[in-house]
């Protein structure tokens, strides 16, 4: 009888999970037609029409090689893993970033499904867990150390008078967000592998009891200083590449803007991003973000909210093929179990 009132407690507040994430994605949507609205589609597309075909396809290749360096991320923080594992892990990593931006599971569905990636493969559960939980704790370090190198380049328009004062607030509130979010999850790391090892327990047989074993992987690879480093140091790589290649679709757009300016606003709009975490692919906030961001760095809303059309449709080119061949793995691993 207890069981049946936890478990139907527990569908009701999954219900209200689901149900709030569906409200959410529907006002980002909302937000994202409003935004491109305002500042005329028409003249959007027009921007990002100038890419062509050639230069989306060269966006989406150095959109792939991001990847590599991700997955070179989850490996270093994967110790007992040979270098010819780099292209499953980095497949792992496209799977992660597919469900988390087009699937209504938000982050953490992505995760899990990332991490089930690799237990498929035949790698042992607590070294996936574990390097799972050091990768995204250096995924974090890095994207703050990028946020920071992006608001000491635009300290001055911090400072001063301008139109970057209304984004004050929100900029310094995702950075606080971000940094709560890495001290949190530095400091409760027990309940972090709790977790893990619950979501362990649903996809991989005898998972749950699979809790001590993943603590001590994880206390193996801290140990590891120099592979905690590597991961950190492909991840803010990735960071930088990731902001790089923005640069290059507006520079394949004829829009002319700095490297460093680029790579600023890209931190920024990575922050804002961060406030909207619950939301599948920050729908409608990275739209926002372009729209109010972009002029700050003399970069026209309409050519901003180009990237960001070029960025989505990106996604969609490479996330849409690989969930279909993630699916088409699933079915296959169903027939043969």
């Amino acid at each position: 009888m207890h069981e049946k009132a936890e478990a139907g407690g527990s569908g009701r507040l999954n219900g209200f999970a689901r149900a709030g994430l569906l409200l959410a994605t529907v006002a980002g949507l909302a937000v994202a037609v409003w935004t491109f609205g305002a500042t005329g589609f028409a003249d959007v597309v027009s921007v990002a029409r100038r890419i062509g075909v050639g230069g989306f396809l060269l966006f989406c290749g150095w959109s792939l090689g991001t990847f590599v360096l991700l997955g070179a991320a989850w490996l270093a923080a994967a110790p007992g893993e040979m270098l010819g594992r780099l292209g499953l892990f980095s497949w792992a990593r496209m799977v992660r970033e597919a469900v988390s931006d087009l699937l209504p599971f938000s982050q953490l569905g992505g995760v899990v499904i990332g991490a089930r990636t690799l237990t498929v493969a035949r790698i042992p559960m607590p070294r996936v867990y574990g390097s799972l939980v050091v990768d995204m704790t250096t995924e974090m370090a890095a994207q703050l150390a990028y946020t920071l190198f992006g608001l000491a380049l635009m300290a001055s328009l911090l400072i001063g008078d301008g139109a970057a004062v209304a984004l004050r607030g929100p900029i310094l509130g995702g950075t606080a967000v971000m940094v709560t979010i890495i001290l949190a999850f530095f400091a409760g790391q027990r309940t972090a592998l709790d977790l893990t090892a619950r979501i362990a327990g649903r996809f991989v047989p005898a998972g749950r009891g699979a809790l001590e074993d993943i603590r001590a992987e994880l206390a193996g690879i801290y140990a590891r200083r120099g592979r905690v480093a590597l991961a950190f140091g492909f991840n803010l790589a990735a960071w930088v590449a990731s902001g790089a290649g923005a640069w290059l679709v507006l520079r394949l757009m004829g829009v002319p803007i700095s490297l460093l300016d680029m790579l600023s606003l890209e931190s920024l709009i990575f922050t804002l991003r961060s406030v909207a975490f619950f939301i599948p692919g920050a729908l409608g906030v990275q739209e926002a973000a372009y729209a109010l961001a972009g002029p700050l760095f003399g970069l026209p809303p309409e050519s901003a909210l180009a990237l960001s059309l070029a960025k989505r449709a990106r996604d969609l080119a490479i996330g849409v093929p690989t969930l279909l061949a993630w699916q088409l793995g699933e079915a296959r691993q169903l027939a043969r179990g």
